[in-house]
């Protein structure tokens, strides 16, 4: 049998520590495909790399046999590598999206006819990244036959995979945790084998446990771990009252996952209680300003904090502990942060409705506005 081919998006530590790591072991033909040519450059010149995984049961792995593409520059053998994949992954943000469809789409366009669908994938912290995806790659597709020979299929992600020593190379140090979870309805009952994926017939509520509990928790504890002055994610953990805060947000998120899922309670307490055990590992060097970067994404409307709140405003429950977190948000002002940068401008310089209205892109007349409000003003004051 011939050996299966991933070519994955994404040459940075998530995609090397995580989504290539699986598809390796998985047993696939590894293909990177990045921008940022010294290391791609880096990665045609080894023969292999190190993932390391601390906290507990910790271990190494091996990856060997992969190669790089630079998917600005090597665009003919890009489309080549796609046009005999059978698995395209992508892990660059859900805002390069539309940078890398038009190289997914030609690569589709060039598959033999007959071929097997194409799998693509997109592992990114954002809802339904592959439907975003998957929309970009029809504007770039010429045909009217993407359907016959792609099949586009959502995926969550949750792997905490820190700043990296300047040192190390390209080995990667990640938690032991992953969880990569595929919805299963896009392939007809035909999905691609890769041990270590839970694949499920409805993704939601996954999504929305993974990015309210771990992404809102995450980023909690970085604002407020920042705002009291603190470098290390495990030890904002270990601050009393940056914990509480914490926990009171996962508290709101937690209500919600359970009155919209119907997920049991004690289930999604005993998750909450392992997400925060991950948070505070002392092994993974993660710091408040890495987690805490780019507070314009994660504050807009459909992210991990105005989504629950909103939702939760919309259901009549509360959501104060999340107004707060989202106020933390608004003082995250690190200089080397273009996003912090200009989120503090807007607040200096526009009125605060526009604030919410840009920022959060909440209306007026919905319920979470005037808390959304009084946040943005409570900033303005000083």
């Amino acid at each position: 049998m011939a050996e299966m081919k991933a070519v994955h998006f994404g040459a940075g530590n998530i995609g090397r520590g995580f989504v290539g790591l699986l598809l390796h072991n998985a047993g696939y033909e590894l293909v990177f495909a990045d921008v940022a040519e010294a290391l791609i450059q880096r990665l045609k010149d080894a023969d292999s790399y190190v993932v390391h995984e601390v906290g507990e049961s910790p271990r190494t792995q091996e990856v060997r046999g992969f190669s790089a593409l630079n998917s600005a520059a090597d665009v003919a053998a890009l489309t080549a590598e796609i046009a005999s994949a059978d698995v395209v992954t992508t892990a660059v943000g859900a805002h390069i999206l539309r940078f890398v469809a038009p190289a997914i789409a030609a690569g589709i366009a060039a598959r033999p006819a007959g071929a097997p669908k194409v799998a693509v994938m997109a592992c990114e912290n954002a809802i339904n990244g592959t439907d975003i995806l998957a929309g970009e790659v029809l504007k770039a597709y010429a045909g009217d036959d993407l359907g016959s020979r792609a099949v586009f299929a959502n995926t969550a992600v949750d792997r905490i995979v820190p700043n990296q020593d300047p040192d190390a190379g390209l080995d990667v140090t990640v938690e032991t945790f992953y969880e990569w979870v595929i919805e299963t309805g896009p392939f007809g009952g035909a999905h691609p084998d890769i041990p270590g994926v839970t694949w499920v017939p409805d993704l939601e509520p996954y999504i929305e446990r993974k990015l309210f509990t771990v992404n809102t928790g995450h980023a909690t504890s970085a604002w407020f771990g920042y705002a009291a002055g603190i470098e290390k994610i495990s030890d904002a953990l270990a601050d009393p009252e940056v914990a509480a805060k914490v926990r009171a947000v996962l508290g709101e998120t937690a209500s919600l996952i359970v009155a919209k899922h119907g997920v049991d309670a004690p289930t999604q307490a005993a998750y909450v209680e392992k997400i925060l055990t991950r948070f505070a590992n002392p092994y993974l060097p993660d710091t408040t300003l890495r987690v805490g970067r780019a507070p314009l994404r994660k504050l807009s409307r459909n992210d991990r904090f105005v989504s629950p709140a909103a939702q939760l405003a919309e259901r009549g429950m509360g959501h104060a502990a999340l107004l707060d977190a989202i106020g933390a948000g608004l003082r995250f002002d690190p200089a080397d942060d273009p996003e912090a940068v200009e989120l503090q401008q807007l607040l200096a310089g526009a009125s605060a409705p526009d604030v919410v209205e840009k920022v959060t892109g909440i209306p007026s007349g919905h319920p979470l506005y005037p808390g959304l409000l009084a946040a943005v003003e409570a900033r303005q004051a000083g």
